[in-house]
C-alpha cells in the first residue's frame, strides 16, 4: 500500500509513525496544485488535510483506492466523481469539539478583559508609573447574567453553550439549517438572537445559507458592546462589514476563520483603528495537541477500517 500525506504541515508536530505500520509512506509537509498530480500518481492511500483532490486528479492516480480527508469538511475533494470512480472518501469529526469549545472561550477573555491593554501597559512601564495599586481604566464584564446567543448549536455548540451556562450565562441559538431539536436552550430567530444578546458565538458550516449570514446590515442590529466570536468558517461574517463595524461601535471581534486562508497580506482587517477590539487568530481552534494527536489516530483507524485491509 502506498499512503502519501500531501499537507503534513498542518499537523504541526504531531508523531506520524503510525501510518509506516500501514504500508510504505510519504510525507509531504506541503503540495501546491502543480505538485499534487505527480505526487499521488503511485498512491493508493491520499491522505490531505486542504489539499484539493480532482477528479482529473482521481483519473491520474491508476492505483488511488482511498482518500482520507484529515478533517470534517469534505469540500475540497470531488465526491461525486469519488463515487463513479469506486474510491473510498473518509473523513473524520468529532476530533477538535474540545479544543474548539476551549478556544471560544480564550478568544471571549481576550477581549472582555481587555488583555492586550493591560500586558502592554504593564510592560512599557505605565502600572509601575501610576501610582496605583491597580489599573481598571479598561472596564471589564462577567459573564454570569449575560445573553449568549450561539449560530450553530451542533456538538461544539451545544460544548459553549455547557460552558457558558456553567459561568451563569443565560444561552439561547439560532439554528441556522432550521431543524427544531428539543433542546433545553431556547431557539431564536437572528434578528432577536443579533439585538438581544451581549456575546455571539459562530459555530455554523458555511453553506448556501450561512454564506454571507453576518453583513454590514444584521451586526448594525447588534447591542453596541457585544462581543462576536466566529469559531466556525469564514465566509459567515463579512469581514468588510467588521471593519467599518468596529470603528463606528464599540462592538469586538474574535475570528479565527477567515473567507481566504492564509490571510491576504493586504486585507482590510489590518486598516482597522481600534485594533484593540480585534482578535484574529490562525485558523488555530482546532488544533490542540490532543485534537491533533486524535485526528491523526482517526485517520490511520480510517485507513484501517477500509476496503483495502
Amino acid at each position: 500500500m502506498q499512503i502519501v500525506l500531501l499537507d503534513a504541515l498542518t499537523f504541526g508536530d504531531t508523531d506520524l509513525s503510525a501510518f509506516n505500520s500501514l504500508g510504505n509512506v510519504e510525507v509531504y509537509e506541503k503540495t501546491s496544485v502543480d505538485e499534487t498530480e505527480e505526487r499521488i500518481t503511485n498512491a493508493t492511500v491520499i491522505v490531505t488535510n486542504k489539499v484539493v483532490i480532482t477528479k482529473e486528479l482521481m483519473l491520474s492516480a491508476k492505483s488511488l483506492k482511498l482518500i482520507c480527508i484529515a478533517a470534517t469538511g469534505m469540500n475540497n475533494v470531488d465526491l461525486d466523481a469519488a463515487k463513479e470512480l469506486s474510491i473510498e472518501v473518509k473523513n473524520v469529526a468529532g476530533y477538535s469539539t474540545d479544543s474548539v469549545i476551549q478556544h471560544t472561550f480564550s478568544m471571549l477573555f481576550y477581549l472582555a478583559g481587555h488583555s492586550r491593554y493591560y500586558d502592554e501597559s504593564v510592560k512599557d512601564g505605565t502600572y509601575s508609573r501610576s501610582g496605583l495599586f491597580t489599573d481598571v481604566s479598561k472596564s471589564f464584564f462577567e459573564v454570569k447574567g449575560k445573553k449568549w446567543g450561539i449560530i450553530g448549536l451542533g456538538n461544539i455548540g451545544k460544548g459553549v453553550a455547557s460552558v457558558a451556562s456553567a459561568f451563569g450565562a443565560e444561552v439561547v441559538y439560532y439554528s441556522t439549517s432550521g431543524v427544531k431539536r428539543q433542546e433545553s436552550y431556547e431557539a431564536l430567530s437572528l434578528e432577536e438572537l443579533l439585538t438581544t444578546c451581549d456575546i455571539i458565538s459562530i459555530h455554523a458550516p458555511l453553506n448556501e445559507k450561512t454564506n454571507n449570514l453576518l453583513d454590514y446590515e444584521q451586526l448594525l442590529t447588534c447591542k453596541d458592546e457585544t462581543i462576536v466570536l466566529n469559531l466556525g468558517r469564514g465566509g459567515i461574517v463579512n469581514e468588510d462589514a467588521v471593519v467599518k463595524i468596529i470603528d463606528e461601535t464599540n462592538m469586538a471581534f474574535g475570528l479565527d476563520v477567515l473567507s481566504k486562508e492564509p490571510m491576504i497580506e493586504d486585507h482590510a482587517l489590518f486598516s482597522v483603528k481600534n485594533q484593540e477590539r480585534l482578535f484574529i487568530t490562525p485558523h488555530i481552534a482546532w488544533a490542540s495537541v490532543q485534537a491533533r494527536e486524535k485526528l491523526i489516530a482517526l485517520v490511520v483507524q480510517n485507513i484501517k477500517d477500509s476496503s483495502l485491509s
